[in-house]
């Protein structure tokens, strides 16, 4: 395995894509903080499973699910995961709107 030296993170290990994936959660995590200041409380809501979540509780149900989609499409189909990552986009969307 090369050094990524160009980039920076070869002390790290990472690939161009590890640092994508951690730079994209990171983002989120900006983006509901962003979110949370301009329309404070979100409102807890009760969702189609019975649970009251928040702005937070479904990003991170997102993010679970996204986790075991990709898992799962490896298990079933193997590489590559762009089909599973348009799954869990749709995915989210749906958990925001409706859980």
């Amino acid at each position: 395995m090369q050094p990524n030296i160009g980039t920076g993170l070869g002390w790290m290990a990472w690939t161009w894509q590890t640092a994508l994936f951690f730079g994209v959660i990171a983002l989120l995590l900006v983006l509901m903080a962003v979110w949370e200041a301009r329309r404070p409380g979100g409102g807890e809501r009760r969702g189609v499973l019975g649970l009251t979540t928040t702005r937070g509780d479904r990003l991170f149900i997102s993010l679970l699910t996204a986790g075991y989609v990709h898992l799962l499409w490896l298990a079933f189909f193997g590489t590559p995961l762009w089909g599973a990552s348009a799954l869990a986009l749709v995915l989210a969307a749906l958990i925001f709107r409706f859980v």
